[in-house]
């Protein structure tokens, strides 16, 4: 059991000629969604230049989740029970059978680690043998004890000290080095979430970092290339995940969402965690305003009977309630990118998605405290979404269906058994075993 090298399935790459259908998961602290979608191979789009297909959605399905806990899964049939419902739904409107899905991880306390690795090239001229040397050299880093690979991504090669090259192979030099951004989460966190899909009955076809999801829906290329940050707000958690140069270079998690805004009020004004919810989602705000103190709002007391006459108090009470908490959040976000040196990275662009990003005044107080230019992301380029699924609560979930184009950029290879032989389905290791035998 090489738990060290303990990685999540990977995808085989999408025909180049021939529709596919996916099926996707996104399993949140608050919904579970399930997307069917048939991908078209499609000519390239001007503004989202690393699609190949083009998707459209044939069957959705969602769920109040159940048995999460910022982000990560603490009561396995609960979860189960949303996740075959969610899926149920998805397989009506489709009329397909689901098989196996693509599914998203935003608990697990996502990680980044930065490796970096330099081979000689033997003939002068970088051959596609030399660029596997150097994946493989890098890929060798152990990744921290307890830790699952979710992605390994090469973030820019460098030919005899000269960065920034795209693709060297063909390019002439005698030293190619490359630096490898790996994303890792709690093993334990993404087997459970494995388990409970394939108690399902489903197999699982990857596991995604739920930031990486939401950039490839929501993000442009010019934004990904001059660099932001996608900052994904759930219920649980909120991810963040760092683009730059077109290419995902950091990710980072917390374990605070929009839960806890509505648990927050709960308690503040001292109802049920029911009517917090929706008292902060047709009247609650981030900022304050004038008519504040004017405009009262019922509120109904914890153990009361239906029939009593609710309190009334102003609204303004609410939003004192709202916004220390949301800009904790934002705040957290910031310091956290800062202290990993990825503040300038980010280039002063920030796009706020997920479904608590929709609480009003949310991108004023990142302005505020990010000092940037902030937009609300949504999925783009994907056709057949119902009106209720456009907004940024569905980015990462359209985003898994973004990912089947672009996992080719990452550096594995199958190889039977790894960490996760436990569960049942086959695993994939990375190369270390060829190239410890070739560099000796």
């Amino acid at each position: 059991m090489h738990s060290h090298h303990g990685l999540t399935p990977r995808l085989k790459p999408l025909s180049a000629r021939r529709a596919t259908t996916l099926s996707v998961l996104d399993i949140g602290t608050s919904k579970v969604v399930c997307l069917i979608a048939e991908l078209q191979p499609a000519e390239a789009m001007s503004t989202l230049k690393g699609r190949t297909h083009l998707a459209r959605i044939i069957g959705i399905g969602h769920q109040r989740s159940l048995g999460l806990k910022g982000g990560a899964i603490v009561d396995l049939e609960a979860a189960e029970g949303a996740i075959r419902q969610a899926v149920h739904a998805a397989e009506r409107m489709a009329k397909v059978e689901v098989q196996s899905v693509i599914v998203n991880m935003s608990g697990g306390r996502l990680a980044s680690q930065h490796f970096q690795a330099r081979v000689n090239v033997r003939t002068g001229t970088v051959t596609g043998h030399d660029v596997e040397r150097v994946l493989e050299t890098a890929s060798a880093h152990g990744v921290s004890p307890g830790r699952a690979v979710l992605h390994a991504l090469p973030t820019g090669y460098a030919l005899d000290g000269q960065g920034a090259v795209i693709d060297p192979s063909g390019m002439i030099g005698e030293a190619l080095g490359v630096d490898l951004h790996v994303v890792t989460a709690e093993a334990a966190a993404a087997r459970n979430v494995m388990l409970a899909v394939e108690h399902c009955h489903l197999g699982v076809e990857a596991v995604i970092a739920t930031p990486y999801a939401a950039g490839l829906s929501a993000l442009v290329d010019d934004e990904a290339e001059m660099g932001v940050c996608v900052v994904d707000m759930g219920g649980g958690t909120t991810s963040v995940g760092v683009f730059s140069g077109g290419h995902l270079v950091h990710v980072d998690a917390i374990a605070v969402g929009g839960h806890h805004v509505t648990m927050d009020i709960a308690r503040g004004l001292s109802t049920r965690v029911a009517a917090a919810e929706r008292l902060k989602t047709l009247y609650g705000s981030a900022i304050a305003t004038p008519s504040d103190e004017r405009d009262m709002i019922a509120v109904h007391g914890v153990g009361e009977e239906e029939g009593e006459a609710p309190a009334h108090v102003p609204r303004s009470q609410l939003v004192r309630i709202i916004k220390p908490r949301v800009e904790e959040v934002v705040e957290l976000v910031r310091d956290r990118l800062r202290n990993a040196g990825f503040a300038a990275q980010a280039g002063r662009r920030v796009v706020l998605t997920g479904g608590a990003s929709q609480l009003v005044g949310m991108p004023e107080v990142a302005r505020r405290v990010m000092q940037g230019q902030v937009r609300i992301g949504r999925p783009l380029g994907i056709r057949g979404l119902p009106e209720a699924a456009k907004g940024p609560a569905f980015s990462a979930a359209v985003g898994l269906l973004v990912y089947p184009q672009v996992a080719h950029a990452e550096h594995f290879e199958p190889r039977g058994h790894g960490a996760f032989a436990a569960t049942g389905t086959d695993r994939y290791l990375p190369k270390v075993v060829r190239w410890i035998r070739e560099s000796f």
